[in-house]
């Protein structure tokens, strides 16, 4: 007879199987150690992280503390303070209640505790290092707690491994953290990242929270949004239409002083909006909703992130009609303008298209493109560069071009040449733009079809990535210089790229406390970007892909060339057109943008007469 195959696994293991869920990289340790602070009654809070949390994470409080017996079993799996009966789930007014937080920290990480009650002499000291308990013993302590994790993941290795750079990683960590601290504005926050004060958070109401957050920008950018019924309870600040941005940054739901994540109720915001924003905009809003516990269920996910609704659409509805009153309140309606003459005038169709197009109308306002040739690189192919300007068409006819499409990077081409002898695009009909999207440009053996933004992607691709290896871009002075302010964590990244962009032509200097002074763009940009947009919209693209290239040069120009392109939308006019084309064949991979996406499309006649063919 054999043996019997099926064993209960040991505890160790049984945690760090169970860790998995709730703890997946230094922020989820951030954030249930502080969200315990919280639960604690702490007004006080400090984060201190090292390399990115990978060898310290420590949160000390003012709280409650806990007693010697509490804190050893603190350390259990599925021991909290915050449950005692089935029913109390459906009364929960606490962040933590499942009580897997610290038993899954301490399966994977080494733990030092020291806690202690306002009440009690000595605190205890507790040292843990993959569940094993190693050291406890009373303590001197001030009231409260604190913990501090090192070499998370350090039992293992192959989690610790998947992690991401430090820069990604420390950008999870205040992801996590601010969101604590918008939920509760009443509490002080310090953050402290490799031994610097890296954000610091005075006790106060919400607005004052918000602005801290995300810069004085925001001060007259808020709209207060207040309603109660007997069902909910609804409160906090919706953005302005100019506090929208292209990417889905400051948007905040809190139930219950809980931040979670619902599309459903994001819609919501964005149909109060309207025709306020154009459909690639997004809102911003920190919106609190309060509702009996006994109508939702956060027992979802040990994130806690996601909600069950006893009944959505009503909440939906109240959502969505709390929000409109609050921007009748503040006067905020659409407007229309008639001042135009020329009911065919580039602005007045521009707009109306983007407006059709769902496109935000600033960038598709029309915009005179700088029609110097760009500098040439200084090498042997400048050459050849130069003369794609005149035999493009013997030179890049059959080229076959393998793009990696998450970096853009070309990984293969090959080259053919034919007999045949096409003259170049801008030559001989006008080119014509198709729903300002697309330019149709006539050659001897048919037609191009070219994207305007993947081409201009390219063309400032280029140039930026030059300028960036070589000598410093001209720029182009304001005429007023701008201020720009910033969230601590985008001003830290933003003086970090200070050298690069004033290499590529900006005039931008530190102010202190998060601010810039932006003084001039580069001459290529000048007279049809927003300094403060441009510059917004590219650290939000950096962010976003901090991890698509190794090179530092090639992905800052890569997400200058998105942010600054002109975009599908734009009306360009024939002179444009032309140098568009013309720019677009003088670089030296005309085929694709830097992102992978096409540049152009080449139609033969040929492949026409088939068309036609019974």
């Amino acid at each position: 007879m054999t043996d019997n195959l099926v064993q209960l696994l040991p505890d160790a293991i049984a945690n760090q199987i169970a860790a998995g869920e709730v703890i997946q990289r230094p922020a989820s340790v951030v954030k249930e150690l502080v969200e315990n602070a919280v639960d604690a009654g702490a007004d006080e809070i400090n984060l201190i992280i090292k390399d990115a949390g990978k060898t310290l994470i420590q949160v000390i409080d003012n709280g409650c503390g806990m007693s010697e017996t509490d804190a050893r079993m603190s350390l259990e799996r599925h021991a909290t303070s915050k449950l005692r009966t089935a029913e109390d789930l459906f009364t929960l007014h606490t962040m933590g209640f499942r009580g897997e937080a610290l038993a899954s920290i301490v399966a994977i990480a080494q733990v030092e505790m020291k806690t202690r009650r306002a009440p009690d002499e000595l605190g205890t000291r507790l040292v843990v290092e993959a569940s094993e308990v190693i050291t406890q013993e009373p303590a001197a302590a001030p009231p409260g707690t604190s913990i501090a994790v090192r070499n998370l993941f350090y039992n293992v290795p192959a989690r610790r491994n998947f992690l991401k750079s430090d820069s990604v990683e420390l950008r999870h960590i205040r992801e996590e953290y601010i969101r604590i601290a918008l939920a509760h504005p009443s509490v002080r926050f310090e953050l402290h990242v490799n031994d610097k004060l890296d954000l610091s958070l005075t006790a106060g109401n919400l607005r004052q929270r918000i602005i801290a957050v995300f810069g004085k920008k925001y001060r007259d950018l808020l709209v207060p949004i207040e309603e109660s019924t007997d069902v909910l309870s609804i409160g906090g600040y919706v953005g302005k239409p100019e506090a929208a941005r292209k990417s889905k940054v400051g948007q905040f739901f809190f139930i219950n002083d809980r931040y979670i994540r619902s599309s459903y109720l994001h819609h919501a915001v964005t149909m109060a909006y309207d025709e306020l924003l154009s459909k690639d905009s997004y809102p911003f809003y920190v919106i609190f909703l309060e509702i009996d516990p006994a109508r939702i269920d956060v027992n979802v996910h040990p994130t806690k992130q996601e909600i069950k609704f006893e009944d959505e659409r009503l909440i939906y509805n109240y959502l969505k009609a709390t929000i409109r009153h609050g921007l009748g309140r503040a006067s905020i309606m659409p407007t229309i303008d008639f001042e135009s003459d020329n009911p065919f005038s580039p602005s007045r169709t521009t707009l109306q298209s983007s407006i059709n197009s769902g496109s935000d109308p600033d960038e598709a306002l029309p915009s005179k493109m700088n029609r110097e040739t760009p500098r040439a690189p200084s090498d042997p192919e400048a050459g050849r560069h130069t003369s794609n300007l005149r035999n493009w068409e013997k030179l890049y006819d059959n080229l076959s071009v393998e793009v990696d499409t998450d970096t853009g990077e070309v990984l293969q081409s090959r080259m053919g040449r034919e007999e045949e002898d096409d003259s170049p695009p801008t030559q001989g009909r006008a080119p014509y733009q198709l729903h300002q999207r697309y330019i149709v440009s006539a050659i001897k053996s048919g037609w191009l079809l070219v994207d305007q933004q993947s081409a201009h992607e390219r063309i400032l691709y280029e140039n930026f990535l030059t300028t960036l290896r070589e000598k410093p871009a001209a720029s182009q002075a304001s005429l007023f210089p701008q201020t720009l302010d910033l969230a601590h964590a985008d001003a830290d990244l933003m003086a970090s790229l200070l050298p690069e962009l004033n290499q590529l032509g900006f005039d931008l200097e530190a102010f202190g406390g998060g601010s810039f002074i932006v003084r001039g763009i580069p001459a290529e940009l000048a007279g049809r970007n927003n300094e403060l947009e441009l510059l917004e919209k590219l650290l939000q693209q950096y962010k976003n892909n901090v991890d698509l290239a190794s090179d530092g040069h090639e992905r800052l120009a890569r997400t200058l060339a998105r942010a600054a392109a002109i975009k599908r939308g734009t009306a360009l006019d024939e002179a444009e057109m032309r140098s568009l084309i013309d720019r677009l064949f003088a670089c030296g991979q005309p085929r694709v943008a830097p992102n992978g996406r096409r540049c152009y499309v080449k139609y033969e006649l040929d492949e026409v007469e088939r068309l036609f063919q019974g």
